[in-house]
């Protein structure tokens, strides 16, 4: 069904019929300030003339479905009447129905692979309304089908690496009993390195006894017995401190990368990464730069490492999902009319001689010339006489062209009309069926939305004088009264679906939906229009290429009449043929389907990080 289209005719048939009625009292807008001469204030009755032929044939155009050459003829009614609302509105209902058009007609181009005609469709849109941000978007998004493609993967693009020592290549042995702060200075001596002992270590007697370590594994066992950790200052040089949290935060030598992150959408992508490394690896040293799709991370090197693993291994795309939408309309209505009417009323009236007259179908003035012979009347009377006869036999196919019998006589002569006897037989039957089919593709965790239908207009406030003061009645004198422009307030009718897809690792797809229905109902209070609202707020799993049906609705109405005389419309069988019988069915189904369909789902790598000690 095509709802813009529907109240763009209703519309312009009602904006005609005000135009050819009461081209007084139409709407006006306000006289711009600044107008041109190009485009005056107060057109000339020749102007206005012209304008209404342009709104006439701009309204025949559009019923031809002649819309580009429609709205040249709305262009040129509202160009010499800026003023008129009725022409504006038509010219600014018909761009957006010709930019709905090249929409959905780049739409459809897109997905059969047509980019040059689907640029075209979207380009027109836009000349034809520049500020449309849907159809700027659409015209991106055909344009980065053959932009550079950017880097879709994880990426290191800066990094501080952390200082290394570098201890002789020996192995050595050590038999050492006596002070820890001696044990460790021997150590870095072996293997030529120099060392600083901070503050926080103390002396204590320690047993230390091994043959042919490298440096590495002298200094962990040192550090075990002694309670001390060791870092880098430089390649010969290195720190050793007692083993507390806060001598880590001090003293530990980290390292930093900066990542890029190409599968983030909004800066939640990014906390939520932020958020992740800090509780898993116990970062502290975590900035995010939104604008560049980078985050910073600093810790040590071997944590480091483990986080760097961890990023790359991300899913490089959250999954994208292509909801299929198909809404199903079908209304039914049958009336059938099926009896015999008997008379069953009758007229008892007073029949006058003259009336009797008029039925023997004798001349009117024959009739006067004996009354007036007999002495009846006179020839003053005689022409109310004639006006009175002529009503009485120009009424005869009213109740004298019914059956008629009569009774009595003189001034009791009385006439009985009987109802006429008919036979009914007849069916009225209509189908109505209607498919709108629409695609919206969303990413996991994304919520899409998806309108159809129209925007009606409804009036708030409109402008009237309490009072008629002399500056009022001044300018109503002079013709240059301006009425302020009425405000108004748009409502959204027809379906509005909003989905957000997640997909499982077999991938199975979840729907969360909110569905919402609005009509008019056709009631109003106090001129405001009533909306009917039916809404649906759900979930639902669904198989690749699954279609279901998420939401319907059946209304059925049934009214049956019968109409006769008492008695007979009770006797079963003889009601069928001797009395009236009237039976009205209406059907109205609305049925939501909805088939998602999987477009990009990225590779599922289970990896197992391993964090260094």
């Amino acid at each position: 069904m095509y709802p813009g289209r529907s109240l763009l005719a209703v519309l312009c048939l009602a904006i005609a019929a005000c135009a050819g009625d009461q081209p007084q009292g139409l709407l006006l807008e306000p006289c711009p300030q600044g107008s041109s001469d190009n485009a005056p204030c107060t057109p000339s009755h020749q102007e206005l003339k012209d304008a209404k032929a342009a709104f006439a044939k701009g309204l025949k155009l559009d019923h031809e479905k002649r819309r580009e050459e429609a709205l040249d003829q709305f262009e040129k009614a509202a160009h010499l009447a800026p003023r008129d609302v009725e022409y504006v509105t038509a010219r600014e209902m018909t761009r957006q129905q010709l930019v709905y058009d090249h929409l959905q007609r780049g739409n459809e181009a897109q997905l059969a692979g047509r980019q040059v005609e689907a640029l075209g469709e979207f380009r027109a849109a836009l000349q034809l309304d520049p500020g449309n941000h849907f159809a700027q978007s659409r015209l991106n998004d055909a344009l980065g089908e053959w932009a550079p493609k950017v880097p879709s993967v994880t990426q290191i693009v800066a990094e501080t690496r952390e200082t290394r020592v570098q201890p002789d290549q020996v192995r050595a042995d050590f038999h050492y009993r006596g002070d820890s702060r001696t044990l460790l200075n021997q150590i870095a001596s072996a293997f030529g390195l120099k060392i600083v002992l901070d503050d926080s270590v103390t002396s204590r007697q320690v047993d230390f006894d091994v043959d042919q370590v490298d440096f590495y594994t002298a200094m962990r066992l040192a550090c075990e017995i002694t309670h001390t950790f060791w870092t880098p200052l430089d390649a010969k040089e290195i720190l050793v401190a007692a083993d507390t949290t806060e001598n880590h935060n001090h003293f530990d030598r980290m390292a930093m990368r900066t990542f890029y992150i190409p599968a983030v959408n909004s800066p939640q992508d990014l906390n939520d990464l932020t958020n992740l490394l800090r509780s898993v690896f116990e970062i502290k040293y975590v900035a995010q730069q939104a604008p560049t799709g980078t985050i910073v991370v600093r810790a040590p090197e071997n944590v480091l490492d483990a986080a760097t693993r961890f990023i790359e291994n991300l899913d490089d795309g959250r999954p994208e999902v292509m909801l299929d939408v198909k809404l199903y309309d079908v209304s039914h209505s049958l009336t059938r009319n099926i009896g015999l009417h008997i008379p069953d009323t009758f007229n008892l009236f007073n029949i006058p001689a003259g009336a009797l007259a008029a039925l023997g179908g004798q001349n009117i003035q024959d009739l006067i010339n004996q009354l007036i012979s007999g002495g009846g009347i006179n020839q003053a009377t005689s022409g109310a006489l004639s006006g009175l006869l002529a009503q009485l036999q120009g009424q005869q196919n009213s109740i004298f062209s019914q059956p008629l019998a009569t009774f009595g006589g003189g001034l009791t002569f009385m006439g009985l009309s009987l109802d006429q006897a008919a036979a009914q037989l007849s069916v009225n039957e209509s189908s109505i069926k209607t498919l709108e089919h629409s695609t919206i593709r969303v990413a996991q965790g994304d919520q899409g939305s998806l309108h159809i239908g129209s925007r009606y207009p409804i009036l708030n406030a409109s402008f009237a004088p309490v009072f008629n003061s002399s500056a009022i009645s001044q300018v109503i004198q002079n013709g240059s009264f301006q009425a302020p422009f009425p405000s108004f307030s748009y409502e959204d009718l027809g379906l509005t679906i909003k989905a957000k897809p997640a997909v499982h690792s077999n991938s199975d797809i979840s729907l969360q939906l909110e569905l919402q229905f609005r009509v008019l109902t056709g009631t109003s209070v106090n001129s405001v229009p009533v909306i009917g609202n039916r809404e649906y707020k759900g979930s639902i799993t669904l198989r690749d290429s699954e279609p279901a049906v998420v939401a319907g609705a059946v209304s059925r109405t049934e009214q049956r009449s019968l109409g006769g005389i008492p008695g007979l419309g009770a006797i079963p069988g003889l009601n069928q043929v001797m009395t009236t019988n009237t039976v009205e069915n209406d059907e109205d189904e609305l049925l939501i389907v909805i088939t998602p369909h999987i477009t990009m789902e990225p590779d599922r790598v289970s990896t197992e990080v391993w964090l260094p000690h």
